[in-house]
């Protein structure tokens, strides 16, 4: 289920300039440029003349030139020049999609435009906060998007899957950790506390522990597909509000964008709170964090062709399931408000 009324990432901020850059989102073919004054647009790649992408074309200055025919269609979508030719017809247009800039990331509408409302976009301060230095990225992920809010929101998979980097090779510590779970305004926010616990290689890898620690996970889940994560480390019985080094502390921002029904893009940014000053943190983290990430493609991916394959109707619920099965609650509620037809 791909809801269309939604704000969805369509990059990073500095992802985008001049050189047109083709994205598919939610099955459209969507082309992303910077016109010459510097304002971020999105059209529908494919020019209103004879179909050609406009992603193969050139920014001008009344817009993006088509580099078949030189037709240019400017921000609005509407046709500026065709060449040779002063009457411009009035079907010489393409869709514009809503596209707004806000805290590093271009985040786009593909649904009724009419229903576009920037409030729903998720904040995320920590982007320009020097406190927490960060690295951007995105894994293009061969899976429906829904399936990595799943992914996040199953913490116990961490003692399988990452038991070499942000997991730890302790099962025990996932499944006995201390959890909550409360509604939020545009999802729910799940917690986890896992005290006396060993250190996992990617914290270690980071930050320099002499024994045991008390972890917490803190996600943040807003429809349809974002969560944003706070993780971190302090030794075992500190307080954590107070404690100085050494401790552990990451944010991540996660966000799933539907390129088809079965591929999405996964954005992420990691975010490193514990050595600010030194670069080389940021780096060691984000690296730690990417090898987490390819483990969880492997997957995810591979989950997604067994259950296209076999369906979905044989799957079982557990106990661990309880923030995923909220989460898709909060998807299906969203789309109820925003897509009412």
């Amino acid at each position: 289920m791909i809801v269309r009324n939604a704000w969805y990432l369509a990059a990073w901020a500095e992802e985008v300039c001049i050189k047109p850059l083709a994205r598919r989102i939610c099955n459209q073919p969507v082309v992303l440029f910077r016109s010459l004054q510097g304002e971020a647009c999105a059209l529908i790649d494919s020019c209103a003349h004879r179909g050609a992408p406009l992603s193969l074309g050139t920014v001008v200055e009344k817009g993006i030139r088509c580099n078949y025919h030189g037709v240019v269609f400017g921000c609005s979508g509407v046709c500026a020049e065709i060449p040779n030719q002063q009457m411009i017809p009035e079907k010489a247009r393409v869709t514009k999609f809503p596209l707004v800039e806000k805290d590093e990331m271009l985040w786009i509408w593909i649904g009724d435009e009419d229903k576009a409302d920037p409030s729903l976009i998720p904040d995320y301060p920590f982007h320009g906060d020097a406190a927490w230095p960060n690295t951007k990225t995105m894994a293009p992920v061969a899976s429906s998007y829904l399936l990595i809010a799943d992914n996040l929101l199953d913490a116990t998979h961490l003692a399988y899957v990452h038991g070499n980097t942000v997991g730890g090779a302790n099962p025990n510590v996932h499944m006995t950790a201390k959890s909550s779970l409360r509604l939020t305004e545009h999802g729910h926010r799940f917690e986890r506390l896992m005290c006396n616990a060993p250190p996992p290689p990617a914290y270690s890898a980071c930050v320099q522990f002499a024994g045991m620690i008390d972890r917490w996970q803190e996600f943040d889940f807003i429809a349809p597909s974002t969560v944003l994560q706070y993780s971190g480390g302090v030794p075992a019985g500190a307080d954590r509000n107070t404690a100085g080094a050494p401790r552990f502390d990451m944010r991540i921002f996660h966000s799933a964008t539907p390129a088809t029904d079965d591929t999405c893009y996964y954005f992420y940014s990691v975010a490193n709170g514990h050595d600010v000053d030194d670069p080389k943190a940021t780096e060691t983290i984000f690296d730690q964090v990417g090898a987490a990430i390819v483990e969880d493609k492997l997957f995810i991916e591979a989950q997604q062709q067994r259950v296209k394959e076999l369906g979905d109707e044989r799957l079982f619920d557990n106990t661990a399931d309880a923030a995923r099965i909220m989460a898709r609650r909060a998807l299906r509620n969203y789309n109820k408000r925003h897509n009412p037809d």
